[in-house]
């Protein structure tokens, strides 16, 4: 799933209560890809500046991205370290922080929208090794239903639930 879209779900589905939580939630769905590949992106920007532009929507060559990169993939897409965070987390604030599901729902999207062919979703990292051989997220048949069910949710999110006057 493209990280835009992770953050919009997180958005809708748990961040509803209020702006901060809206933005809360936000943050967490994109954390998990902000994390692991932010720093590749940057510096990829740095180095080739606009011209890195010209490649973006096309999968790099795997042997291109560093193995930092797939470290820090495991730890943000993994639901065994989700829930050591989460717990972690309840147990600071003496309550849970609802927002950080938007990360587990980054991770549940990831295992069904992810090839094995091209940074399958590690989920159970590091108990296990196991991946799911999802439909890549830019296939139609997944980018395609995304758009358009964030377009009407958050259509209906922003405008159908006002109150008439």
């Amino acid at each position: 799933m493209d990280i835009l879209s992770h953050g919009l779900w997180g958005g809708i589905t748990v961040g509803r209560g209020s702006r901060r939580s809206f933005w809360t939630a936000f943050a967490f769905g994109v954390m998990p890809d902000l994390f692991a590949f932010g720093p590749l992106f940057a510096n990829r920007m740095l180095i080739h500046g606009l011209d890195f532009m010209n490649h973006l929507g096309r999968r790099p060559d795997p042997s291109t991205i560093p193995a930092y990169v797939h470290s820090v993939y495991n730890v943000t897409h993994s639901l065994v370290v989700f829930s050591v965070a989460f717990a972690l987390v309840w147990l600071i604030r003496r309550k849970p922080l609802l927002e950080m599901g938007a990360w587990a729902l980054h991770i549940v999207m990831d295992i069904f929208t992810h090839s094995t062919a091209f940074f399958p979703t590690p989920f159970l990292w590091p108990v296990a090794e196991t991946h799911f051989n999802g439909v890549p997220w830019s296939h139609p048949i997944i980018f395609i239903p995304n758009v358009l069910l964030l377009a009407i949710l958050y259509a209906w999110f922003l405008f159908g639930r006002r109150k008439p006057r």
